[in-house]
């Protein structure tokens, strides 16, 4: 049974639970200590994402300012924690007419609006999405809010995972291969019912209000995916990295959770 996974999930999956496992207790780790600590975690965790986007645009002659691109992410988590959405907003729109100075001082006009688009595509995707579990976190019961997304976009992955090995026959999209409708059935129902339950323990919410914040999770996880196989498919590589053994680089994680972010925020923001 271990083999067939193995085989149809394309993962070394021994290492992909440890990995997970160990990614699991530094995230509820430093969230339950202090709120300052998993603002770390995350900046490094978003950093290396990053990094790993830049050297991949690299390999298409893309120059993208990784350095940069680091200041602002760390400007824009800042900001939301300390300061809220205008914050982020305004360090956001900052960072972004910075790094088109910077391009247009960097080289020729050759390439230009090639590179700073990519820039400015950087700079959003993860960093600026990555914000919105700093304005999560920076919420009084904040730790929890940001349990609950994380939860619900594992589940996601757990969910499809288990139900594509195990049922998956019809493909959902040329674009990543291995993906069936019947793994995305399984987010559904996995997020749903994450959602439902830890939104009751953990908010007092009805179940409801978790039942749609893990169906929109599993939608927008499954997009974020899709998104990242259209990156890669684009660039011609198979992982953004190799940090993570079984998983591939710190985007070939973050894919998912940035992509259900902002949603998540959203409907916690109007239902608590």
């Amino acid at each position: 049974m271990e083999d067939r996974a193995a085989g149809r999930s394309g993962r070394n999956l021994p290492a992909a639970i440890g990995v997970g496992v160990l990614l699991g207790a530094a995230v509820i780790g430093s969230l339950y200590t202090r709120k300052e600590l998993f603002l770390l975690v995350m900046a490094v965790a978003v950093g290396i994402g990053v990094l790993e986007l830049v050297k991949a645009f690299g390999t298409k002659d893309i120059a993208v300012p990784g350095i940069p691109v680091l200041v602002a992410l760390v400007g824009m988590l800042a900001g939301a924690f300390w300061g809220g959405a205008a914050w982020l907003l305004g360090v956001f729109a900052a960072a972004m007419f910075g790094l088109l100075i910077w391009r247009m001082f960097a080289a020729g006009t050759e390439g230009y609006v090639r590179d700073a688009t990519a820039s400015v595509f950087t700079l959003v995707y993860p960093p600026l999405l990555a914000a919105f579990a700093a304005l999560l976190l920076a919420e009084p019961d904040g730790p929890d809010r940001v349990v609950i997304f994380i939860a619900v976009t594992v589940a996601s992955d757990v969910g499809g995972y288990v139900a594509g090995v195990l049922f998956g026959r019809h493909k959902m999209s040329i674009i990543s291969p291995k993906k069936t409708w019947e793994g995305f059935a399984g987010s559904v129902v996995a997020c749903v019912a994450v959602g439902a339950w830890l939104v009751v323990w953990r908010m007092d919410g009805e179940i409801w209000q978790g039942a749609l914040i893990g169906a929109l999770g599993a939608a927008f996880a499954t997009l974020g995916d899709l998104i990242e196989s259209m990156i890669k498919r684009d660039l011609g590589i198979k992982d953004l990295g190799s940090i993570l053994p079984g998983h591939g680089g710190l985007m070939d994680r973050l894919d998912s959770l940035v992509a259900t972010l902002v949603p998540t925020w959203v409907l916690l923001s109007i239902f608590f």
